[in-house]
């Protein structure tokens, strides 16, 4: 019928008198815009409905905060409560509200993504309390506004991919504008409230999140618990598609299962089946038009009780911001927009996967660098094997200490590494220190900075790389809980011998939703070895060298070319051609988690390929700058390192100036900043003469990426 419509509407076109043609090509328009928008095209010629995305499965709910008891930015909490070491309380413990998990969410996700401590840069260079150009004037920094939140689905529950609208306040309808937040790490709808929706915010800007299909969805095997997307429980049967996942087995299975695993926990990124990385760029983009529909729906004309369009794709300032993976998203979000509705990038040590061109190369001081632009089932396999051992050379000695194990037990995993790496011919040397040596001169030679060789003790200590390592290698597989690959599964431990199988004093599925970021060890679950030396047990302590067996197993996946992984990986690669687009990339130089040569500078190197002269985008490499800015308030990070966090918001603001001042963006540059030094774990505070700003004339400081080459100086 609608067919016919438009037919017979072009028929009549026909027949018109010329004098009338003007009026018709405007209802010609009017009925385009109506079918781009899925909206009814018999309205009388006005702004067509604005219907809701074919993507969005299930209802809408929106809440409206005050800005006072509870707020956009801080859940209510405000400067002071954010900054408190003692997270917000819940009236019945075993059963939180979905508003207790709401604060709980902020509170977490907002302190894992940036410095706390005394003498570092909250409440002075970022904060609530920080405004837009940097002056304590904000208070306590609430935001009164408006969230709209949903699923992005294709119909069957199975993906559930959240997405999250904040309209503040102050958003001016004249002057549209929009931030992505989308998640980082696995973490949940929250992910990056820190690093991106705090500025987006403060901009009077409406901010797009998404958890991006690997959020902070568990599946409690042994009660058969899920999360919905409030962060409340049900079960799992109960739940039915409103999970935010529920692992894909049989009732039988998982009895079975249970029997023989019990106390073990399905994640959603490591245990979906589907990949779900390969869609983070269109997640971000769904985020992005989800906000439209949002901000169509409270700032559309109405046309008696139905909303009408009165922002099409394109028309809002929209900036695609995140760090970490949720800037790797927002990139290939970027890369695969040909519609417009990004107008520019600004994003943080991105964990981005590339289809690398050969004219590309990295050099450093004009000398190449031991390896580049591998993918992180590459690079991260490979350091969760060597770490271990790499922290005993005498490079790294002095490193910050991030585990709770005895210094005793830890140097005795090392050494044990060393040994059993030794006896399978991967490292060279008659002795411990020889030997990690060799793991250090080999991390370098696969890649990692010098800059970085104290951190490679506190990111396999934390568990990060580990973590990381056996998730993706999960997803990358398409694994199920059940197949336990490589032996490695998710599940509550005795907190004095690492045993595993143990039923939890406290559950941890209560306030997973809150204080969860969706990769073991979090809230009280952790990384399990199934075989180790006694059974199962923390894969730190399950074997003298550290579970070694399950980490050789996940290297193996990758080195010897297992078709799935490497499908997997293939189906996530990037081609850094951002069509045109200003985008700045922060990173810094020390990270040991995305290597900044498998990660910023070859991606520059290839969109200089992809681009060519119509390239614009900007590296700002962050000497004394590593992945996690939250680390800072632990001794020995304070003292060497800086927070690439301050950077993020001077890019940010450059960006801004740009598109609104159409000031230039400085050119790619190293920025050297002055490590504050003092005394481990009380550094003296963190001032300006330790953070120097991006320069719009960097000089010998200028990075260079000429026809794929990209040469930093030292």
């Amino acid at each position: 019928m609608k067919r016919f419509a438009r037919t017979q509407r072009l028929q009549t076109l026909q027949n018109v008198p010329r004098t009338a043609a003007r009026g018709a090509l405007a209802m010609l328009a009017a009925i385009a815009l109506a079918a781009c928008h899925g909206g009814d095209d018999d309205n009388g010629g006005g702004p067509p409905t604005n219907t809701l995305p074919s993507f969005v499965s299930g209802s809408v709910n929106t809440q409206t905060y005050d800005g006072v008891s509870d707020d956009l930015l801080t859940a209510g909490l405000g400067k002071t409560g954010l900054a408190s070491a003692t997270a917000p309380s819940i009236a019945k413990p075993a059963a939180p509200t979905a508003a207790e998990l709401r604060r709980l969410a902020i509170y977490s996700n907002y302190r894992a993504l940036v410095d706390m401590s005394a003498n570092g840069g909250y409440g002075r260079f970022w904060g609530p309390n920080v405004d837009l150009n940097g002056n304590d004037t904000l208070g306590e920094g609430k935001i009164a506004g408006k969230e709209y939140i949903a699923y992005s689905d294709d119909g069957s529950g199975m993906q559930n991919v959240s997405l999250l609208v904040q309209i503040p306040q102050s958003f001016n309808p004249d002057q549209p504008c929009i931030v992505t937040a989308t998640s980082s790490g696995s973490r949940g709808i929250y992910g990056a409230i820190s690093a991106a929706g705090e500025w987006g915010l403060k901009r009077g800007c409406a901010v797009a999140y998404t958890d991006k299909g690997s959020g902070n969805g568990g599946h409690e095997l042994s009660t058969d618990l899920v999360t919905l997307i409030d962060g409340t429980l049900a079960g799992a049967s109960f739940a039915g598609t409103k999970a935010i996942f529920k692992a894909n087995v049989s009732a039988s299975a998982l009895s079975s299962f249970n029997s023989a695993f019990p106390n073990r926990y399905a994640y959603k990124h490591a245990h979906s089946q589907q990949n779900p990385e390969k869609d983070w760029g269109k997640n971000t983009l769904q985020a992005i038009q989800f906000a439209y529909w949002a901000l169509n729906d409270m700032f559309g004309p109405v046309s008696g009780s139905t909303h009408q369009v009165r922002y099409d794709k394109g028309s809002i300032t929209t900036i695609a911001a995140s760090v970490s993976n949720g800037g790797g998203a927002s990139l290939a979000a970027a890369e695969q927009d040909t519609d417009g509705w990004i107008t520019a990038v600004v994003v943080g040590e991105p964990q981005i996967n590339m289809n690398l061109p050969s004219q590309v190369s990295v050099r450093q001081g004009g000398v190449p660098v031991g390896s580049f632009g591998r993918p992180l089932a590459d690079y991260t396999t490979l350091a969760n094997l060597l770490q271990p051992c790499a922290a005993l050379a005498p490079a790294a000695a002095g490193a910050p200490y991030l585990t709770a194990l005895p210094v005793a037990t830890t140097n005795a995993i090392r050494t044990a590494r060393c040994a059993t790496l030794a006896a399978s011919g991967l490292i060279a040397g008659g002795n411990a220190v020889a030997q990690a040596t060799d793991a250090l001169n080999q991390l370098h030679q696969a890649g990692y900075e010098t800059d970085s060789d104290t951190l490679h003790a506190p990111m396999w200590d934390s568990q990060a790389v580990p973590a990381v390592a056996v998730t993706y290698a999960d997803a990358y597989m398409k694994a199920s809980v059940l197949d336990n690959l490589c032996n490695f599964s998710f599940g509550t431990t005795n907190a004095a011998t690492g045993a595993a199988g143990v039923t939890p004093l406290v559950s941890p599925m209560p306030t997973l939703f809150g204080n969860g970021n969706g990769v073991p060890p979090t809230n009280g679950i952790n990384l399990v070895y199934n075989a180790g030396t006694t059974g199962a047990a923390d894969h730190r302590l399950a074997t003298p060298d550290a579970s070694y067996a399950g980490a050789a197993c996940l290297r193996s996946l990758w080195t010897n070319g297992n078709a799935t992984m490497v499908d997997s990986v293939n189906a996530i690669r990037v081609n850094a051609n951002l069509r045109g687009k200003p985008a700045i990339i922060v990173q810094g130089r020390a990270d040991a988690l995305v290597p900044i040569n498998h990660a910023s500078r070859p991606y520059l190197g290839a969109n200089r390929v992809a681009e060519g002269s119509k390239s614009q985008l900007s590296l700002y490499e962050i000497t004394n700058g590593q992945h996690f800015d939250a680390f800072l308030s632990v001794a020995g990070f304070d003292t060497r390192f800086i927070p690439v966090h301050y950077y993020n918001i001077q890019a940010l603001n450059l960006m801004w100036n740009h598109l609104k001042n159409n000031a230039p963006l400085p050119p790619s540059q190293v920025v050297r900043t002055v490590a504050r030094g003092g005394t481990a774990g009380s550094a003296p505070a963190l001032t300006t003469s330790n953070l120097p700003p991006i320069a719009t004339d960097p000089g010998a400081n200028a990075i260079t990426a000429t026809g794929g080459i990209v040469n930093v100086p030292n």
